[in-house]
This record gives C-alpha cells, structure tokens and sequence, in this order.
C-alpha cells in the first residue's frame, strides 16, 4: 500500500511588494502549521520522503512541520508551484517505489483538484469537508492499494482522512 499527504500551505500574509512566490507565512499560518507537525506525529502519519514547493510558504511550513518528525529527506520541486492536475500526478509518478508515504507541500487549487482526481471512496466526513473547501494547512491523508506510484492514477485512491486546523480545534480555516 502507498500513502499520499496532500498538505497545503500554511496561512501566509501578502506584504506590499512582494512577488507571490516570496510570500512568507503569516503568525496564524506559522501555528497551524506547527499544530498540523504535531498532529503527523501524533498520528503515526511518517512520511519516508516531503516533496515541497518551491515558494517561501510552503518552505516555511515544511520548517513548521519537520521538526515533529524523524529524519525525512526533504526535495524542493517548482513543478509543483501553480501547478495542474497533471503536473502534480507527474510528480506523483515519478517518485521511487521503496517510498512508502509521501507527504506533498504545495497550494490550491492544484492540491484540491489532485485530491478529487484521485480518491473513488473514503471518509464520509473528509469527503464532505474536502467537497466544501480545501483550506490552508488542510491535510488529505490518500491511501492507494498499490505497489508502484508510477500506477497512481484517477479514481485508483481512498481519502483515509481530511484534516483541517478548524477540524482540530484551532481557530478557523482560511
């Protein structure tokens, strides 16, 4: 079995001036995402690799993250800044078959999309939220009962779980 973690970025703020690719997380985005690096802890959710954009926001949540978690290697990817539905499963299917768990950090819609793209069945409840908005620090925990990524495709995963900061008890999502 292979397992997805679609974590979209942390709340970031917009300082005048700055390129969206430079756009740092705000004080909100930087708790949630500590709260988020807990909750992978908490829950057993051990990626073997994080797959991270290459924009400042999802750098800095990955810094939020990694730190409740054991030594991951972590790969900058810009084609997952901005990206479609089939870049991102490109990425997807280019990873190495010994990586069990995958945790991505990247934006919307993109990751929201991939998500829909992907899960035939799942959680009611996460299906539910997922269907209504994919905030910043949501999680999509995707199971696929498969042995190669290379084979990752439409409809071939279930949504094991949709977490939000809100769903967690912290605050509202964005």
């Amino acid at each position: 079995m292979l397992r997805l973690l679609l974590l979209r970025h942390a709340k970031a703020a917009w300082p005048s001036g700055t390129l969206d690719l430079d756009r740092p997380l705000a004080g909100r985005g930087q708790e949630a995402a500590a709260l988020m690096g807990r909750y992978l802890k908490d829950e057993g959710l051990e990626p073997d690799l994080a797959i991270v954009s290459a924009a400042r926001r999802t750098q800095e949540t990955w810094e939020r993250v990694q730190p409740f978690l054991s030594e991951v290697e972590m790969r900058q990817d810009g084609r997952i800044y901005e990206a479609p539905v089939g870049r991102l499963l490109e990425v997807v299917r280019d990873v190495e078959p010994e990586i069990r768990t995958l945790l991505m950090i990247g934006h919307n819609p993109g990751f929201e999309e991939l998500a829909r793209f992907l899960i035939s069945e799942g959680d009611m409840d996460g299906l539910l939220l997922l269907g209504q908005k994919y905030p910043t620090a949501g999680l999509s925990v995707i199971d696929f009962p498969l042995e190669s990524w290379g084979k990752v495709g439409q409809k071939t995963g279930r949504l094991e779980r949709f977490v939000t900061p809100k769903s967690l008890g912290s605050g509202e999502d964005d």
